[in-house]
């Protein structure tokens, strides 16, 4: 294990598709990083301490400052690497409502267009009988509180079939959706097609000869050298640093106030902590903990939503 790998922790579950877009970012990439693995549902004793409770996953430790949200630590990613196209900012304007389809409407539609005996089926092949039925508790109760709602069958596989095409359409004059190299917009896209591959088998449709090429070609580098880290070693490591120092910050009326954070769309729960800094990318809360004294929990602003505690 090298000092560059331990500067990234990834806190995942394999079966994620979200995280899925993440690692094969490390690969693009070539950064070195560690993973502690999760449970697929709260609780997460091995990451909630860390959070403060945010229930979303994938999460990015790097040393006691904590980063939620894959559009978040893609810029992360993106400034280490010097890397620009894979901030979302960067994706060009003709793209942004086809990335906004597939991080939303499309990967819902994926487990929405099958049959829920073959979901069923799956999930039970993947995870045994007592995680499937945490599961569907866990996802349903999560749901029912969402301001998504996805289309289902008939629909939904019109969603997904049309997305599909759209992908190859649009790569049928470029390697990547960002142009010569691969950038945000193809990781975005990249994690609905590859979740309908894991989840159902089977293959992609021959006929769609460009999002064949363009599939195989964000697959190719892998996951890049990941190396597998136990969950007491992330916390010795949050526990033995101090967080990076803070950004200029904007004014707000709840700076250096209690606040809670927590996504507008789905899995809510929002974190409690002091605004620390607010940037045009950003919320930053510092959480004063026992385990690990001070851990600063990163929050992108859009899709987030800031509350008085």
């Amino acid at each position: 294990m090298t000092d560059s790998s331990v500067d990234w922790i990834l806190h995942h579950y394999e079966e994620s598709p979200y995280a899925e877009k993440i690692r094969l970012m490390f690969g693009h990439t070539g950064l070195a990083w560690c993973s502690v693995l999760s449970p697929p549902m709260p609780p997460r004793p091995n990451l909630d301490p860390l959070t403060g409770g945010y229930r979303r996953i994938p999460v990015v430790q790097r040393g006691a400052d904590i980063f939620c949200d894959t559009a978040l630590i893609a810029l992360e990613i993106a400034r280490v690497t010097d890397q620009a196209g894979l901030r979302p900012d960067a994706v060009a304007a003709e793209r942004l409502d086809l990335v906004s389809r597939a991080q939303g409407d499309v990967f819902f539609s994926i487990i929405t267009s099958e049959p829920p005996l073959k979901i069923l089926g799956a999930l039970l092949a993947k995870f045994g009988f007592r995680q499937t039925y945490r599961f569907f508790k866990d996802r349903s109760g999560m749901m029912k509180k969402a301001t998504i709602q996805p289309p289902s069958g008939k629909r939904a596989r019109a969603v997904v079939e049309g997305f599909f095409g759209e992908l190859d359409g649009e790569l049928a004059a470029t390697p990547f959706l960002s142009g010569d190299q691969v950038g945000y917009a193809d990781f975005a896209a990249i994690h609905p097609v590859k979740f309908k591959m894991d989840l159902m088998g089977g293959a992609l449709p021959a006929s769609l000869e460009h999002l064949h090429r363009w599939y195989n070609a964000m697959l190719l580098p892998g996951h890049g050298a990941r190396t597998e880290l136990p969950p007491d070693k992330a916390f010795e490591i949050a526990a033995a640093a101090e967080p990076r120092a803070l950004p200029p910050s904007e004014s707000h009326v709840q700076l250096h106030q209690q606040v809670r954070v927590g996504p507008d769309d789905y899995g809510q729960d929002p974190v409690l902590g002091e605004l620390v800094a607010v940037t045009p990318e950003r919320f930053i809360l510092g959480r004063q903990t026992q385990a690990f004294n001070l851990l600063h929990v990163h929050f992108p602003r859009q899709g987030y939503a800031l509350q008085p505690a």
